[in-house]
């Protein structure tokens, strides 16, 4: 076995598989560019860490499940009044993920809720958290069939490590007590560890009509509402009374 194969596979040992692949060429390059032995090692181990990053990259984007790759970039400010540069800049700084705040997108469809929602969830993942992005109806099934599917509690693990969820199209359709009670217990498991984020064309007082038990619907709001940014996509930015913000102004 020559020294670079040996070299490879003592690098697989120490599970550096990475650097092991791609050493043929890193030693080219050091030859090349006559490199000190400390700078060839360093760029060992920068590829390697650099792999194990963009794999990880790739595998978060992946169990995020977004339905689509849509940028806070590529969202046009002048097609919705209701949210300014300096508001949309200070939700890209992510710090209300650390503070553990929710964000709610509220509006009729086509108003860009869910791009904003993704475009955050995606900032997310490149900051380095854990995102899950789920709509209300996919959600209630997973909730329900969490016992009898692996998928199901395959994703619930992953919902439930999540640093923040996107539930998509909040209360867009009536639950029953069971499945009222399901989503409770998972917005009660998030509460003080997880943010989410909510789009809805129904606002919270609303939401009621659709989760059906009273008792259920205050114990969901208080969770949900105790820290959290309502923004209404369909005219001005608005808060809950008595909330605080997240912004610093409510326009630049």
């Amino acid at each position: 076995m020559s020294d670079l194969s040996i070299a490879q596979e003592r690098l697989k040992s120490l599970r550096m598989s990475e650097a092991s692949q791609y050493l043929p060429t890193l030693v080219k390059e050091a030859e090349m560019h006559d490199k000190s032995y400390l700078v060839f090692l360093n760029s060992i181990l920068e590829y390697e860490q650099k792999r194990r990053e963009e794999k990880l990259l790739e595998r978060r984007l992946k169990w995020a499940a977004f339905p689509s790759h849509k940028t806070l970039d590529e969202f046009n400010l002048d097609e919705q009044q209701s949210l300014s540069r300096k508001q949309l800049n200070q939700l890209k700084e992510l710090t209300w993920i650390e503070q553990l705040y929710n964000i709610i997108f509220l509006g009729p469809p086509g108003v860009g809720k869910t791009h904003l929602a993704i475009g955050l969830g995606l900032e997310a993942i490149h900051q380095g958290y854990k995102v899950m992005f789920i709509s209300m109806g996919d959600l209630v099934h997973t909730l329900k069939t969490e016992e009898i599917s692996r998928k199901s509690k395959t994703r619930m693990k992953r919902i439930r490590d999540a640093n923040l969820l996107i539930i998509d199209d909040l209360m867009f359709m009536a639950m029953d007590q069971h499945e009222a009670n399901l989503f409770f217990h998972l917005i009660n498991d998030l509460y003080n560890k997880s943010s989410i984020i909510l789009t809805s064309n129904k606002a919270p007082k609303d939401w009621g009509e659709l989760l059906g038990d009273p008792a259920i619907t205050t114990a969901i709001l208080d969770r949900i509402i105790h820290r959290a940014e309502i923004i209404h996509l369909n005219g001005d930015s608005y808060r809950m009374k008595h909330r605080t913000s997240i912004f610093e102004s409510s326009k630049a």
